[in-house]
């Protein structure tokens, strides 16, 4: 019965609770039991759902002919270079927000989609730090490739999504289902602290940048082992 409860849909989840009760013997009449039992399951399965959810956006490439995904390209570089017009579609100044080439399609390769909905995100709740962290980037000793470096950190978050080391953190954040927001929320404390950790560490080179990233990885990771984790900017 209880292997079953963590694979059902929300509808299904008041049912399985009772079953769940009525096979362990436990009052019905046990609310306290009862509520903290509803809401893990939601928690378990909720957390399933959303993998899938950032596994089927992370799947869509990149299409320039997409207008949705080019509207999303020119608002990332509106939030990040306000004072600043494109000149084309194509154009050296994406390299301005750390992107590697004229076109940053072909940067999305990895990540598709999810990469491009993660910086727009960031960019577009938390505009004032975006801005901020896009100046570090461009440090004449240790500035990095924003956007690119952004990509990457999508990569760690969707990774740690789902070889399930984020359960702590979205199981003490979200008492219920988590969300897409929930996602891209750990997300944006991955580059607020990537950025911190960078200029504490002050690699000697851009060279250097896996060895860097894999060391604040296993910051991450360490971090994710304490059950009462809770990883999140505030706003």
């Amino acid at each position: 019965v209880l292997r079953n409860a963590v694979h059902v849909e929300e509808a299904e989840v008041e049912k399985c609770v009772r079953d769940v009760m009525k096979e362990k013997k436990i009052e019905q009449k046990d609310t306290g039991f009862k509520t903290n039992l509803h809401i893990s399951l939601l928690q378990i399965s909720g957390y399933k759902k959303l993998y899938l959810n950032v596994e089927n956006l992370r799947k869509v490439p990149y299409d320039s002919d997409n207008e949705e995904h080019e509207e999303q390209l020119i608002e990332l570089w509106n939030l990040l270079m306000p004072h600043e017009n494109l000149k084309a579609r194509i154009t050296k100044q994406w390299c301005d927000i750390g992107f590697q080439g004229d076109d940053p399609k072909t940067d999305f390769r990895g990540m598709g989609l999810l990469g491009l909905v993660n910086l727009v995100y960031f960019s577009k709740h938390y505009t004032d730090e975006a801005r901020q962290i896009l100046s570090h980037s461009n440090h004449p000793k240790l500035g990095y490739s924003y956007a690119i470096v952004g990509i990457n950190l999508t990569e760690m978050a969707y990774s740690l999504l789902k070889n399930g080391a984020l359960k702590p953190h979205l199981y003490n954040t979200v008492s219920g289902l988590p969300q897409m927001e929930h996602f891209h929320q750990f997300y944006c404390y991955l580059v607020y602290e990537f950025d911190r950790f960078w200029f504490e560490e002050e690699p000697e080179s851009i060279m250097h940048f896996n060895q860097y990233r894999e060391k604040f990885h296993e910051k991450i990771k360490g971090l994710l082992l304490d059950c009462d984790v809770v990883l999140t900017l505030q706003n």
